[in-house]
């Protein structure tokens, strides 16, 4: 089910008696941003038995063709439930701050609702876009990504006291994959400081990835309008969009999904991929201090 946000709600979902949690977190601005990026990665944690959360900044009001902001708000984030669910995502919350106008928003009102989510699902992983991308033609992208990166500082004990104060006690993300929608990273492109490039085989999740974003028919139905007009445009038509319906939208989608993935995967060897900047927990002591580095003896 959906939760709506106003501003920011958390209900507890414990873990059952003795078992360590296994969770990951997933910030978006809009539904399809993080199923195009992530979705066979996250598909393959839900598989290894990982509960993974989705957290959407945006409420998804202006992608649509001919409804109102109201429809297309409830349209979208009906499709985006459906979607998640289809994936095996437990739940999606929505903080419904005004898509397209996410720079009007506080960006330490979104860092701590998005601090409040860290500390009480306490993820092992967290996946967020990546504020690193050059050219992002998406500011809501740009703007969740700002405030979803000062996690790795923020759910410590630097901000947020008064989660603290609640019983949120400070949390350290072990795993942050940074991800860049609808489109491969260019080389040497996006992450911050110690983030390493890390690909991952989606192959076996493919049709879960495209199923998902199938479920997007609002957004979907305008993406396909779009790319007509542009074919038409520029002299050319494809055989995909001769009539726009649900079977010819579905077929596109599938074209984009495979496609995007095949390009990423012919980068690193697999038939379909996912790839992401990564930061993950390791040895903090760089190797030339430990080089020569001595125990310290006991007074």
């Amino acid at each position: 089910m959906i939760r709506w946000l106003w501003p920011i709600l958390l209900v507890p979902v414990q873990p059952a008696a003795g078992q360590p949690p296994k969770s990951v977190l997933v910030i978006t601005s809009t539904p399809g941003d993080y199923l195009m990026a992530a979705g066979g990665t996250l598909a393959s944690l839900i598989e290894q038995g990982y509960a993974v959360h989705v957290l959407q900044v945006g409420n998804d009001e202006k992608n649509s063709l001919g409804l109102s902001p109201a429809d297309t708000r409830l349209a979208n984030n009906r499709e985006g439930e459906q979607a998640a669910r289809l994936l095996g995502i437990r739940e999606v919350y929505l903080l419904n701050h005004k898509s397209g106008e996410l720079g009007q928003v506080s960006s330490n009102e979104i860092r701590n609702q998005i601090f409040g989510f860290v500390r009480h699902y306490k993820p092992q992983i967290v996946f967020h876009p990546d504020p690193w991308i050059h050219y992002e033609p998406d500011w809501d992208h740009f703007f969740t990504a700002r405030a979803a990166e000062e996690l790795s500082y923020g759910s410590g004990r630097y901000v947020g006291e008064e989660f603290t104060k609640l019983g949120l006690p400070p949390v350290s993300v072990a795993e942050t994959y940074y991800y860049a929608p609808y489109r491969p990273y260019r080389p040497g492109e996006g992450g911050h400081q110690a983030a390493k490039f890390r690909p991952v085989d989606i192959t076996k999740y493919i049709h879960l990835k495209v199923a998902a974003l199938q479920q997007l028919e609002t957004a979907n139905r305008r993406y396909a309008h779009e790319v007509k007009q542009r074919l038409e445009a520029a002299g050319k038509s494809s055989p995909l969009l001769t009539v726009l319906d649900r079977a010819s939208i579905r077929a596109l989608i599938r074209a984009l999904v495979e496609e995007l993935a095949e390009t990423i995967g012919v980068k690193h060897g697999f038939r379909y991929g996912e790839e992401f900047n990564y930061h993950g927990a390791g040895d903090r002591i760089p190797p030339h201090v430990r080089e020569r580095a001595k125990p310290i003896a006991k007074p």
